[in-house]
C-alpha cells in the first residue's frame, strides 16, 4: 500500500452534516482532488457533489446498499477489478484501502441508512483529517492502515 492509498474515512448522518465537514476541509486547504463522497442516491446528494466537486458523481448499484452516488479517488481504490464494488459491497471493498472487515461493515451499514461517507486521501495530513471528521460528527471516523502505522 502506497502513501496515496491512505484514507481517513467517516460517515456523516446526513447531507447537511457532510456539507459542513467538507466546507471545513476546504477551509483548511484540503484540495477537492483528495476528497471523496459516497452516499445513497437521495435528496441533496447531487447538489452536495456539484457544490464540492463541480460534478454530480457516478451512479453505481452496490450489493447490500442499493444505488449510490460517488465521486473521488476512493472510488477507483475500492474497485480493484471492474465492478468489484458493486458485487462485493462497501464492507468487503474497504480492505483495499486499509480497513478491517468490521470497519467496512460499519461504513456500509451507516451509508445504507442514509449516511454520507466522506474520505480524505492523504497520509501526510491523516491526523488533521481525522480530527476534523470527529469534530464535525463523524464519530466512527478512522484512518486506514498505511505505511507508517504499526
Amino acid at each position: 500500500m502506497s502513501n496515496d492509498d491512505c484514507y481517513t474515512v467517516g460517515v456523516f448522518e446526513d447531507v447537511r452534516s457532510a456539507e459542513r465537514v467538507l466546507g471545513a476541509l476546504a477551509e483548511r486547504k484540503f484540495p477537492s482532488e483528495i476528497l471523496s463522497v459516497v452516499a445513497a442516491d437521495g435528496p441533496g446528494v447531487v447538489e452536495l457533489l456539484q457544490k464540492t466537486f463541480g460534478a454530480g458523481g457516478d451512479i453505481l448499484d452496490v450489493r447490500a446498499v442499493g444505488t449510490l452516488r460517488l465521486h473521488g479517488p476512493i472510488v477507483k481504490a475500492l474497485q480493484s477489478a471492474e465492478d468489484d464494488l458493486s458485487r462485493e459491497g462497501i464492507a468487503a471493498s474497504m480492505s483495499r484501502v486499509g480497513f478491517q472487515a468490521h470497519d467496512g461493515f460499519i461504513f456500509e451499514t451507516l451509508t445504507k441508512r442514509g449516511g454520507v461517507l466522506v474520505a480524505i486521501r492523504s497520509e501526510d495530513r491523516a491526523a488533521d483529517a481525522l480530527a476534523l471528521l470527529h469534530a464535525y460528527g463523524g464519530g466512527n471516523a478512522a484512518i486506514g492502515a498505511w505505511t507508517g502505522r504499526v
